[in-house]
């Protein structure tokens, strides 16, 4: 095996219903509390310490024998004071942050230090002499009459003018007598402090001008210029531009914290909040921690989001919230400076990588903090789903380029759009299709529908030949790397992407069949090393019925018109568990809520890899794939294995009993089961009625139509649908006419 890519991401500290509307739209479910360190030497986790003791019965057993040195016995906790250590050690803050303490960290701060400050340095350089230079010439004059303005004002103590006017006004002479003995006053001081300093200063330029080098005198005229330059600037006009984006920034305190609560109804009459600890900085924002009042939760505080943000006067995209949980009322939240989830993940690093283990998580996009997140298709189904130009399409194919440089997972791709999104796959993918119309003699659908069926009997089979392995190749009859790697066994990890797989199972005539097969292998095909991975923009019953999606354990919602629209995406509760997709901006592009792939929900903002990228990224997984000899089916050309050269025709005719000229459809669905159980199998899984609709779809692109047949069943007459071995015939001969002519 060759070497496996190891991704550690990069640190960069600049990184940079409808009828409430209080619902949070992405809580955060991230802990930022630091780790809990572990039992100092000498200590035991609890539950553990009486393994400790020693076997005084057996001292062999304990590794001793007679005259061996003997290590002192080590100090044994009971589990009570044991846990209230580990407590403690949870409860102490750290010396040092992590970016002094942790050598990656610390070169990481390094790296931003040198490209941050080298970028000031370089875009003000490069400025200076176009920009600046001509700012300061054309600034310095109105700033040399601000300052003898200024001046001039001072001296005259123009500041005091309005007082002796209104006293003037109000005809107070004793107050207007005061006032102008005191201007007299200062007057006389000013002017000749202003004299004396004007001599000064002129002595000191003459001085300068006659004595001083010229680099000197030249720094001198440069300062003096810029001086004025900066004084005779247009507030709105700085002299000097702004290397970097200034966002919307200022200190939070306890007050604006405990206004936002009173105005969210968090309070009581009686009870306020409480801060277990100070408001600080933490990374691009702030941390507040706050105990509510006895009786108010987490979730109180969670359908508060928008008023909570309402009151500390931000975007509700700029408050999050955690749960902590010792505590049901204790709300930690992390206050951004700016909508994190705006600004882009960047490139995804798959990019430089050589090859991936998809038996490990892998880089699939960050949080709105920026700390990696990383995915996995392991034992699970994935369902994606958004409106049009937000990104699912992207998101989506980031996994499947992950698996495509593992060469050892086999992958299946089609997409019901026909976009150019998924084109490039074909220099890899053991089975793709695209669209729903047949172009160059293939039928796409049908090469759907095969696809499938060749899947579902290869999960089968998997389950028969893993629950048969020997116990020290399959020690629990599961799917092992070292058994998916096996070229003999030939039972690799597979990933079976569609997307738009509404275009698929709203098809008229192979929908029904599609659905049933796609049911089985998002239910069942996981647990075996087969993933299924579906996408769509219209999630709802008819286009993706609800026996599909919640058959996905995983789900991604990027967003979505309506809250609804977005329950209906992560699963039936989600809206009150406080996610909300439907509240993710148009700005907010690749950004979505993921539930189910761990044990936390949260924000997923995902890398991204355009065209081009995808394109780089697939001409190195086919070269990976070739030299390793993975190569396999549509991308070597193998064409699949055909079932049976008979048609639904020939079948339902072969099923048809000697001297029947009418049988009910749903009676001939189960004979054809009988007669080939891998292709009509689904079929007679479904209920009655379904049943009978699913041959109705079959027959009538061949023109045989059904009707009601009445039978008389334990002495009562029964109407269901049926055909008529006559019409049957007929669509026969048709078809062998046109064969014939053809």
């Amino acid at each position: 095996m060759t070497e496996t890519t190891t991704f550690t991401p990069a640190g960069d500290p600049e990184g940079t219903e409808q009828p409430t509307a209080d619902v949070l739209p992405f809580p955060l479910k991230k802990k930022t509390d630091p780790d809990p360190t572990t039992p100092g030497e000498g200590m035991v986790k609890p539950g553990e310490w009486e393994a400790q003791l020693p076997d005084t019965d057996d001292p062999e057993a304990d590794g001793l024998s007679e005259g061996a040195p003997v290590d002192p016995p080590r100090e044994v906790y009971p589990p009570s004071v044991a846990e209230w250590m580990e407590a403690k050690d949870k409860a102490r803050m750290p010396v040092l942050p992590d970016w002094v303490k942790l050598p990656d960290q610390r070169a990481a701060f390094r790296k931003w230090a040198v490209r941050h400050y080298s970028a000031v340095v370089g875009y003000h350089a490069v400025r200076l002499p176009l920009v600046y230079t001509p700012k300061i010439c054309m600034y310095s004059p109105r700033g040399a009459w601000r300052w003898s303005t200024a001046i001039g004002r001072w001296v005259s103590d123009a500041e005091g003018k309005g007082l002796r006017l209104a006293a003037v006004a109000n005809e107070d002479a004793a107050e207007y007598l005061k006032l102008s003995r005191q201007r007299n006053d200062r007057v006389r001081l000013r002017g000749i402090v202003a004299t004396v300093g004007g001599f000064v200063g002129l002595v000191a330029a003459l001085t300068l001008y006659v004595m001083a080098p010229s680099w000197l005198l030249m720094l001198a005229v440069a300062t003096l210029a810029t001086t004025l330059g900066v004084v005779g600037a247009p507030a709105d006009r700085p002299l000097i531009d702004m290397a970097k984006v200034t966002f919307r920034k200022r200190k939070l305190s306890s007050d604006i914290v405990i206004r936002a609560h009173e105005a969210a109804g968090l309070t009581t009459k009686d009870q306020t909040i409480a801060f277990p600890r100070p408001i600080g900085r933490d990374g691009d924002g702030w941390r507040v921690i706050v105990d509510l009042p006895y009786g108010k939760t987490f979730e109180d505080a969670l359908k508060a989001h928008a008023r909570l943000a309402s009151g500390m006067d931000l975007a509700p995209t700029q408050l999050f919230l955690d749960k902590d949980e010792t505590s049901g009322r204790r709300v930690s939240y992390w206050i951004a400076d700016r909508d994190p989830l705006a600004v882009p993940s960047g490139k995804s690093p798959l990019l430089g990588a050589t090859r991936v283990d998809f038996w490990k998580p892998f880089p699939w996009g960050v949080d709105e903090r920026g700390n990696a997140v990383m995915a996995t298709m392991l034992w699970l189904s994935l369902l994606v789903g958004a409106v049009p130009r937000q990104g699912k399409t992207f998101s989506a194919r980031t996994i499947a380029l992950a698996a495509a440089l593992d060469p050892y997972v086999r992958l299946y791709v089609f997409d019901g759009k026909a976009s150019p999104d998924w084109r490039k796959f074909a220099l890899v993918a053991h089975r793709i299709g695209f669209g729903i119309v047949p172009k160059n003699g293939i039928d796409p659908v049908g090469h759907l529908l095969a696809s499938l069926r060749e899947l579902k009997a290869d999960v089968e089979d998997r389950y028969h030949r893993l629950s048969e392995l020997p116990l020290h190749v399959c020690p629990e009859g599961k799917l092992t790397p070292e058994i998916s790697r096996d070229k003999k066994l030939n039972m690799p990890l597979t990933l079976f992407v569609v997307d738009e797989v509404q275009e698929y199972l709203t098809h008229p005539e192979h929908g029904k069949e599609i659905l049933s097969l796609m049911v089985y292998l998002a239910r069942v095909a996981p647990a075996v090393g087969v993933s299924v991975m579906t996408s769509t923009q219209k999630p709802d019953d008819k286009a993706c019925p609800s026996e599909l999606r919640d058959q996905h354990q995983a789900r991604f919602a990027l967003r979505v018109g309506a809250y609804q629209v977005s329950d209906v995406i992560l699963g039936a509760g989600s809206y009150s568990e406080g996610l909300d997709a439907s509240k993710l901006l148009k700005s907010h592009k690749g950004v979505g809520l993921l539930k189910g792939m761990s044990d936390d929900s949260g924000i997923v903002r995902t890398y991204l890899a355009d065209g081009r990228d995808a394109e780089r990224v697939l001409t190195r997984a086919a070269a990976l794939r070739e030299a390793e000899g993975t190569l396999s089916g549509d991308a070597v050309g193998e064409v699949p294995a055909a079932e049976t050269t008979a048609t639904i025709l020939d079948d339902v005719a072969a099923v048809l009993g000697k001297g029947e000229a009418k049988v009910w459809s749903e009676t001939l669905v189960d004979r054809l089961a009988d007669l080939r159980p891998d292709v009509y199998g689904p079929w007679a899984e479904l209920e009655p009625k379904p049943k009978a609709e699913a041959l109705t779809a079959a027959l009538k692109p061949h023109g045989v139509s059904t009707e009601q047949i009445s039978r008389r069943v334990d002495g009562k007459v029964v109407n269901k649908r049926g055909i008529k071995r006559d019409d049957l015939a007929t669509a026969i001969t048709q078809r062998n006419n046109k064969r014939d002519a053809g």
